[in-house]
This record gives C-alpha cells, structure tokens and sequence, in this order.
C-alpha cells in the first residue's frame, strides 16, 4: 500500500504567519505549496524550497486549480492550513454591507469551500489534516470588531462540526486561537476602518476612532513582547501540531489570548461590558 501524501497546501503566504510557516516547513522537509493572491509576493518562497501556487479564497476557479495542481502532483493534499484572512473594523452599523461580505467571503466561505475541495482525496487515502487559524476573537469579543469576531465564532463551530465529522476517515482538524502576533495584521484591521460609513452628525465617530487608535496601540505597544509573539511562533505550532500522530483539537497561544479567555470566562456579561467601557467610548 502506498504511503499518503502529506502535501501542505498553505493560504495567505506573501507575509506574517502564512510566510513564516511556509518557510519553517520548507526547511524541516514537507512538500509545501505557498499560495497567494499575486504570485510576484511570494515568488522568493521558491528559493526556500517551496512551489508556489496563485490562489484568491474568494475565486472558485482560483481555489480548484490550485487545488488540482497539488493533486496532480502529489496524489493528495495531505495537510491544508487555511491562514488567509484579515480584520474588518469598525462599529456593525457603519460597516458596508459589502465590507461585510468580503469579510465573509475571505474569513469563513472561502475556508469552507477550500476544505470541501480537498476532501475527497483526503478521505480516500484516509488521512489529512486541517489546520484553521482562528482567533482569540472567536472566543472574546471586542467593541468595534462585530464582523471579524463573528467571522472567528464561525470557525469555531465549523472546526467542532468537522472535528467530529472526518474523524472516522482518519482526518484532524486543529483549530489554533492566536493572540496578538506582530505582522501587518495590526495594520490592515486599522486600514479597514477607511470602509466604514461617516457624515459630520455621525454619533459613532469618537467610537470608530477609538477603535483604531487602540486596534494600533496594541499592536505597537512595547508590551506586545511579553503578551504577544511573532509569525515564527505560530509556525512553530503548526509544524508541531502537524507532526503528531494525535494532535490537539485547539490550541491558544500567547498570554494575549489566554489571558481575556480567562477573564471573560469569569466575568458576568454586566462585568465585561463595564471592563469595556474604560477602554472604549460607549456610542450615545
């Protein structure tokens, strides 16, 4: 009987953790397949090892060529590790619906559909792993992140139902539940508050403001060294997890995340809007 394959499809690689780990299981050996929007922003990754595959989670055509690409090559995808994402910020009623969307379309359909994709093979080699990056926000809910939190609540309940689902066919799925990691992932949650909505009577505007300033504050606090960590750290799991025979179903990393699950664990819905309230102005 042949051996399965353990291809690692990777989303999300032209930076932060999708690089890190593309890079981290290139040199530990795995036939790994790098992916992004636009090949030119991962064409290095070629060098480390990897091949590199053009993929957009919210194209369909996009999504099934690299998916038959890899299959082609290699009989299978072994391990996918669905990274691409990103955060929209910004009070729910001032965010477009098609932000919205996007959100969406990027976070939780674009996963979904991937997954759907690989599975067949994966089942008739019976073996595979899935890896979701979820999101300490998809267990603790900031103001000003409605839309991203409610993307990373998705996943929590997709990687549970899948969990459950694939393991008779000797699939794993790995829910991972960063904090904050210093990447542009900072950046790009401030930059989305340019989509939301705004007039001159606009009464979420100190809000929206707030939640930039503290959205960027956090990511460029000296204190992120010791409650947070780098892409390199999230490979590290990933390639750790990967690895096991029997991995874990959920994985938090960081005290950025451990810590307000914790808290929030403990605190009555009354408690935790209160904690929220000294950092956020509450819209009136």
């Amino acid at each position: 009987m042949s051996q399965p394959s353990k291809a690692v499809l990777l989303t999300g690689c032209s930076s932060g953790i999708g690089r890190a780990t593309a890079l981290r299981l290139a040199r530990s050996g795995w036939s790994v397949y790098a992916s992004a929007r636009r090949l030119q922003a991962i064409a290095d990754l070629q060098d480390a090892g990897c091949h590199t595959l053009a993929l957009d989670v919210t194209d369909e055509q996009s999504m099934r060529a690299a998916v038959d690409t890899v299959e082609q090559a290699e009989g299978a995808v072994g391990v996918l590790i669905n990274n691409a994402g990103y955060s929209q910020s910004g009070a729910i009623e001032t965010v477009p619906l098609d932000a919205v969307r996007r959100q969406f379309e990027t976070n939780v359909f674009g996963l979904v559909r991937l997954t759907q994709m690989v599975l067949p093979r994966m089942r008739s080699q019976r073996f595979g792993k899935i890896v979701n990056l979820g999101s300490v926000g998809g267990r603790v809910v900031f103001p000003g992140g409605g839309q991203y939190h409610a993307t990373k609540h998705a996943l929590e309940a997709i990687s549970d139902a899948l969990r459950f689902e694939l393991r008779g066919f000797g699939i794993d799925v790995i829910l991972l539940e960063p904090g904050l990691i210093t990447t542009e992932f900072g950046e790009a949650a401030t930059a989305s508050m340019s989509d939301v909505t705004s007039s001159e009577d606009d009464p979420y505007a100190r809000f929206n403001a707030t939640v930039g300033a503290v959205t960027k504050g956090a990511y460029d606090s000296p204190l992120i060294r010791l409650i947070g960590a780098g892409p390199e750290r999230i490979a590290k799991v990933i390639e750790r997890s990967i690895s096991r025979r029997r991995p874990p179903a959920r994985v938090t990393i960081t005290p950025s995340a451990k810590i307000p699950i914790a808290l929030r664990r403990l605190l009555s819905d009354r408690a935790w809007d209160a904690a929220m309230r000294r950092q956020f102005p509450q819209p009136e």
